[in-house]
């Protein structure tokens, strides 16, 4: 699925060449993930292999990636295997010794606080590889609600359904400059009951989303996750009082992430 979409997206024929209109042999790269569900919400760990042979045709040393996310203990219950050094890709949280988060304070906005030193200094490109999931207070939790894994005080930007956080956050130069590829690990959706794993809804919708523009990643998310409610029953979010109006934010003209009006995105569907 991954090679169909990235030729599709780039236009490039040869799957090799797909990668390396994204990266470089120069590149350091993180892949951030959404680990907080356990094994049963979170990212494939299938990933490990698919990214790193992806990468590695980009020619990416494979101890230059990084897969991540806040905590190391929550990429173990997760099913990922952690690895801090020696050979091949390399595997921990923000929490790992010597890892942890940046001392330089940044601020945007609403945004203060502390960034992972995995996103500042110890990789210069990310894949952003989030879910697509319910949340009950933001609702949706996708591609830039993701880099709440990034910051040291995300607990402090649930207010208002997460408006207008998550715009700003990845509106910081660390993480709106670095991030070359968003996937949406779509293959088992919450699509109700999120962001905690809730098995009465849960749909095996057995896709992926590929996007190099989070915002129109997210935009066409938040329509598909309201379709998947329609199929049970259930009203769309905004009809629950609970838009993801931050997709909105992250796309106007002060923000400028993205592609946030339907008429603007392209949207191409594939079937395998």
């Amino acid at each position: 699925m991954l090679d169909a979409a990235l030729r599709k997206m780039t236009g490039i024929a040869a799957v090799q060449e797909a990668w390396r209109s994204l990266f470089s042999p120069s590149d350091a790269v993180g892949v951030k993930l959404n680990a907080i569900g356990g094994h049963l919400l979170s990212p494939s760990p299938a990933w490990a292999g698919i990214l790193s042979r992806g990468l590695k045709q980009a020619g990416v040393d494979e101890k230059k990636i990084i897969l991540w996310d806040r905590s190391s203990r929550e990429l173990k219950e997760a099913g990922f295997l952690l690895k801090f050094e020696g050979r091949g890709l390399r595997c921990f949280g923000t929490d790992a010794q010597g890892v942890g988060y940046d001392p330089n304070l940044v601020e945007n906005a609403s945004i203060g606080g502390l960034l992972s030193r995995i996103v500042t200094s110890l990789t210069g490109a990310q894949i952003n590889l989030c879910l697509l999931k319910d949340h009950n207070l933001a609702g949706l939790s996708g591609a830039l609600k993701n880099f709440y894994g990034a910051i040291h005080n995300p607990n402090k930007y649930h207010g208002d359904h997460c408006n207008p956080y998550p715009a700003d956050l990845c509106a910081l130069p660390q993480i709106r400059d670095r991030c070359r590829l968003i996937l949406c690990d779509a293959l088992r959706v919450q699509y109700h009951g999120g962001p905690a794993f809730k098995s009465q809804w849960v749909e095996n919708y057995q896709g992926i989303l590929v996007s190099r523009d989070p915002v129109a990643l997210d935009f066409v998310a938040w329509r598909l996750l309201d379709q998947i409610r329609k199929v049970h029953g259930l009203p769309g979010l905004e009809q629950e009082g609970r838009a993801p109006l931050y997709v909105l934010t992250a796309g106007d003209s002060h923000h400028r992430l993205g592609k946030c009006r339907e008429s603007e995105i392209e949207v191409c569907e594939l079937s395998l």
